[in-house]
């Protein structure tokens, strides 16, 4: 997977300082399943994708979703294992960072973001 870097403009922070891209079926099926608990400053994103699941996961994660212009639609905190997430109309990708870590980075919706290494 590619690495990448997510930058919210409108506090001018990383959101994400050590991400990761899943942008095809199998990186994208796969996602976080299997893997530790993502520290501050990690996250995953995944494009294409306008909802999630939780399945096989033992740990929560705070799910963003973001608009083909890169603008934050909602934010799902804390999403808890073996839960789905809800389709959110408009989105273009998801990023899944650390539970709590969206309120910690003060991400809102309305937020622009700029994601830098994915091409």
């Amino acid at each position: 997977m590619r690495q990448i870097r997510i930058i919210d403009k409108r506090t001018g922070k990383d959101l994400v300082s050590s991400g990761r891209l899943a942008d095809n079926f199998w990186t994208r099926l796969r996602g976080l399943i299997g893997r530790p608990p993502l520290k501050s400053g990690e996250g995953l994103l995944i494009r294409p994708s306008n909802s999630v699941h939780c399945f096989f996961m033992s740990y929560p994660i705070d799910v963003i979703y973001v608009s083909r212009e890169d603008v934050v639609l909602k934010i799902d905190e804390a999403m808890k294992p073996w839960r789905i997430g809800m389709p959110v109309s408009g989105a273009r990708y998801v990023i899944e960072i650390p539970a709590g870590e969206a309120a910690r980075r003060d991400v809102q919706p309305g937020d622009a973001l700029e994601v830098i290494g994915q091409e």
